[in-house]
C-alpha cells in the first residue's frame, strides 16, 4: 500500500513536471515568435541619419535617478546628430565651458537646479541658450521664474505654450519627450516579470482614489504594481502582494516589465493633486507623459486615460486603448484578455508608430530644426 502511495505520488509529480515543461517550450515559443516579429516590424521604422554641422553643449540634469536615464537618453540621441557635442551637467561651471568652447546652442534639459547666472553670462557672451522643461506642468510655479532667462523654451505640456509667452518669452515651443529604443523595446522577459496586467508609478492621491475603486477586480488578476506611496490604498493589507513596494526601477527594468505584460495601465498625474505639486495657477494638462511613449515602444497594449492631445500622437482603438472612468478601465481589461489577436495587432501598430514617430532621436530633429531652420 505504500509503495503505491509512493508510485502515484511519483507519477504525479513527473505529470506536473511534463506539464510544466511542455507550458513553458509554448510559451518560450509564443514569446520568442513575437519577438521575431516585433524585430522585422522595427526594420520598417528605421532610417538614416545625417549629422548637422553644428556644436552643441549639453546641459544634463546632474540631478541623479530617476533623471539620470533621461540625461543619458537624451545626451546618447545628440551625439549622432550632430557634428560635435559636449556634455556637462548643472553642477559644473558651465557659463566658463560654454566660454572656451564657444558652441553654437546651450541646450539645458530641467533647468530647476541651475543658476540662472550661468544662463544670463553665457548670453551676454553672445551664446545662445535654450531650455527643455521636463515636468510641466507640475512646478510652473518655479519655471515662469526661469524660462525668461533663456533664448528658446521647449515645454512637453501643450498648455504651458501660451503661459510662457504671457510671461514675455518670445520663442517657445510644444516638444513631449518620447522613447529610448535602446532601452525601451520589445524584449523577451524573465518568467517572473510576466502579468497579465501591469502599473508602474507613483501613488500620488488622485491616482490612489481611482485604484481604490478597482482593486477589489485587481486584486483578483495576475496584476503587478510597482511605485512608492502605494500603501495609501484603503485595502494595501490585502493587495499588498501584488506590490513591488517602494520600488524606483531603471529603464531597463520597467521595459522588461512592460515586455512581460499583456496590459500596461497609465495613469496620468493630476495637475492638481497635492502631492509635490507647484502649480499654484491651475494650469490643466493635456499631453501625454513620457510613459506614454515608452510603454508603446515595448509592443505592449497599453490602456491609457484620456488626454486631449494624445490624438496628435496616436488613434485610440487603432495603436493604443483608452478609458475614462474605473468601470470602463475594468470593461477594456476584460476584453483584451480574451481577445489575444485584437489585443496583439493594436499593440504592435502601436510600437511601430512609436518607432517611427515618438523616439528622442524625432524630438531632437524636430528641436534642432527649429533652432537651426535650413
Amino acid at each position: 500500500m505504500a509503495a503505491s502511495k509512493r508510485r502515484g505520488r511519483g507519477d504525479l509529480t513527473l505529470r506536473q513536471s511534463t506539464l510544466g515543461r511542455e507550458n513553458g517550450y509554448q510559451l518560450g515559443w509564443e514569446h520568442g515568435y513575437w519577438y521575431g516579429q516585433c524585430e522585422s516590424v522595427m526594420k520598417k521604422a528605421e532610417r538614416a541619419v545625417v549629422a548637422r554641422p553644428i556644436h552643441v553643449l549639453f546641459v544634463a540634469t546632474g540631478k541623479g535617478f530617476p533623471y539620470s536615464p533621461l540625461d543619458e537618453a537624451i545626451s546618447t540621441t545628440l551625439r549622432g546628430l550632430v557634428r560635435q557635442l559636449t556634455v556637462t551637467d548643472a553642477t559644473q561651471p558651465v557659463a566658463a565651458i560654454a566660454a572656451r568652447v564657444r558652441p553654437d546652442i546651450v541646450i539645458v534639459l530641467d533647468g530647476l537646479h541651475f543658476n540662472l547666472a550661468h544662463v544670463d553670462e553665457m548670453r551676454q557672451n553672445g551664446i545662445r541658450t535654450a531650455i527643455w522643461f521636463t515636468d510641466d506642468p507640475y512646478y510652473t510655479d518655479i519655471t515662469g521664474a526661469i524660462a525668461g532667462h533663456y533664448d528658446e523654451v521647449f515645454t512637453l505640456e501643450l498648455n504651458c505654450v501660451d503661459f510662457y509667452r504671457r510671461l514675455g518669452c518670445r520663442s517657445v515651443h510644444y516638444l513631449p519627450l518620447g522613447a529610448f529604443p535602446t532601452e525601451f523595446r520589445p524584449r523577451n522577459p524573465k518568467r517572473t516579470q510576466r502579468h497579465d496586467i501591469c502599473f508602474i508609478g507613483s501613488a500620488y492621491w488622485k491616482r490612489v482614489a481611482f485604484f481604490d475603486q478597482v482593486t477589489g477586480y485587481l486584486a483578483s488578476k495576475d496584476t503587478h504594481i510597482s511605485g512608492i506611496w502605494w500603501e495609501r490604498l484603503k485595502d494595501f493589507s490585502t493587495f499588498s502582494n501584488k506590490i513591488g513596494l517602494g520600488r524606483w526601477m531603471g529603464p531597463r527594468e520597467t521595459a522588461d516589465m512592460y515586455n512581460g505584460a499583456k496590459i500596461v495601465i497609465n495613469m496620468h498625474r493630476a495637475h492638481d493633486d497635492e502631492t509635490f505639486n507647484n502649480n499654484q495657477t491651475g494650469i490643466t494638462a493635456v499631453s501625454p507623459n513620457p510613459r506614454t511613449f515608452e510603454i508603446s515602444a515595448c509592443a505592449t497594449l497599453q490602456l491609457t486615460d484620456i488626454r486631449d492631445d494624445l490624438v496628435s500622437f496616436y488613434t485610440p482603438g487603432v495603436d493604443i486603448v483608452t478609458y475614462s472612468s474605473p468601470q470602463e478601465m475594468v470593461e477594456r481589461i476584460e476584453y483584451y484578455l480574451t481577445h489575444e489577436q485584437e489585443r496583439r495587432d493594436i499593440a504592435m501598430r502601436g510600437m511601430l508608430r512609436t518607432m517611427r514617430d515618438h523616439t528622442y532621436q524625432n524630438r531632437l530633429e524636430t528641436m534642432l530644426a527649429i533652432l537651426f531652420p535650413v
